[in-house]
């Protein structure tokens, strides 16, 4: 059972309304939903959903196909089928750079998946990473809440809950992922356990900030036996010999060091599974406020710094560069549930963070694989003497800028 998280109280989060920035979700956020009330492409109302079909595809080159680029305000299914492509992985709806909704691990041939946002009107875009044509701009027709009377403290504390439901979806979908691992474990397929493997991971760090001071009931805080996200995230470097092996990396160890699967392993993929379970089940009680984002952001490009560069994060699979993207994506996140107060605080910063963000990810893209393990190149001793520092000095432009943003939205 929880017993608390060290850095800050836990005080119940209620159901959140972001008329401010433009999206309430209707279930989780990357959750699957449907409705029994259906309506066609572009039809909404009382009762109604209107429906939006995404395929992937190869057919010379990989394609994403939305059916309509249209609907009227209110409730959007999304249902997404990877026909025939390799590239193309995922699936995510943005609206000025923030995910509000998403599918991920959408390898060809496999069923389709969904996901519903009730959105206000304005200007989105379906994003497709690999894709020939990878944004299709969506608009969502109705009148959209305005903000221009609104001050940056209200704004800012909207964009709280709007990231609160972010990182309540990415803890639901690592229990789902972190599951299917556990199952090929169990059924001892080592192949599909690798695979399994670097599709969770980066559920855990693009959050990993913000759900790493969740203590067990009846532990000290400095006791790493009863630390979440010491037992879901401990490495190697940090291996405390009095807890024992335990987490991710203890399963990354003898899937792809040891090439086996023990008893061992069976039994810390169950351990895994619990601790995210329980992780899960406290994320829910966090409350916000906009340093702690701002704050969380400039932790997770520490994180890329400090492991990931390194390559100690990731000693065994060396999937580091899919774990750096997604610190970087998390990072992303928090700052563009914040940015539209941010803007109304100081536009040039704003600006700024903004442009060093788009220069990271366009160097991240060069490094994407759609044949590697969670869909990026292998960071070995090779690449990463070739470009650690490339990737460094880019990531530090970014977190230069980004680590001025705690004390400005601590003081609107």
């Amino acid at each position: 059972m929880p017993f608390g998280r060290t850095a800050r109280p836990l005080t119940a989060r209620p159901l959140i309304a972001l008329g401010a920035v433009g999206v309430v979700t209707a279930l989780a956020l990357t959750g699957c939903a449907d409705s029994s009330s259906s309506a066609g492409n572009g039809s909404t109302g009382s009762g109604k959903v209107s429906r939006v079909s995404v395929t992937l595809e190869n057919d010379g080159s990989d394609t994403c196909s939305v059916s309509t680029t249209k609907v009227p305000a209110g409730p959007v299914t999304f249902t997404v089928k990877n026909e025939s492509s390799t590239a193309i992985t995922e699936v995510e709806l943005l609206q000025d750079q923030r995910i509000l909704g998403e599918k991920e691990n959408l390898a060809p041939g496999l069923g389709a998946v969904r996901f519903t946002a009730t959105l206000t009107g304005g200007k989105y875009q379906v994003y497709c990473p690999g894709a020939e044509q990878e944004l299709t701009d969506f608009t969502v027709t109705g009148k959209a809440t305005s903000t221009a009377n609104s001050s940056a403290a209200t704004l800012l504390q909207e964009g709280t809950k709007g990231y609160a439901t972010y990182v309540d979806g990415q803890v639901t979908d690592m229990v789902t992922a972190v599951r299917q691992l556990q199952a090929d474990v169990d059924k001892g397929d080592l192949t599909a356990a690798k695979t399994d493997y670097a599709n969770a991971r980066p559920y855990y760090e693009h959050v990993e900030s913000d759900v790493d001071g969740f203590v067990k009931q009846g532990f000290k805080a400095t006791d790493n036996a009863g630390n979440l996200d010491y037992l879901i995230d401990m490495r190697a470097s940090n291996l405390d010999d009095a807890v024992g092996w335990s987490g991710f990396h203890a399963v990354e160890k003898d899937l792809f060091q040891a090439g086996a699967i023990t008893a061992s392993t069976k039994q810390t993929a169950r351990d895994l599974t619990e601790n995210v379970e329980l992780l899960a089940k406290l994320v829910p009680t966090l409350d916000y406020k906009p340093e702690d984002l701002a704050n969380g952001a400039a932790g997770l490009l520490e994180e890329v710094q400090s492991n990931k560069i390194t390559g100690e994060e990731e000693a065994f699979s060396h999937i580091d560069l899919v774990d750096l993207a997604a610190n970087v994506e998390g990072a992303r996140q928090a700052f563009a549930y914040l940015k539209p107060g941010l803007t109304k605080l100081d536009p040039t910063l704003t600006k700024q963070i903004a442009k060093q963000f788009d220069a990271t990810n366009t160097l991240m893209d060069d490094y994407r694989d759609s044949s590697a393990l969670g869909g990026f190149r292998t960071w070995d001793a090779a690449t990463k003497a070739a470009d650690a520092n490339k990737i460094s000095q880019q990531v530090q432009a970014l977190q230069d800028p980004l680590s001025r943003l705690a004390e400005k939205v601590a003081t609107a």
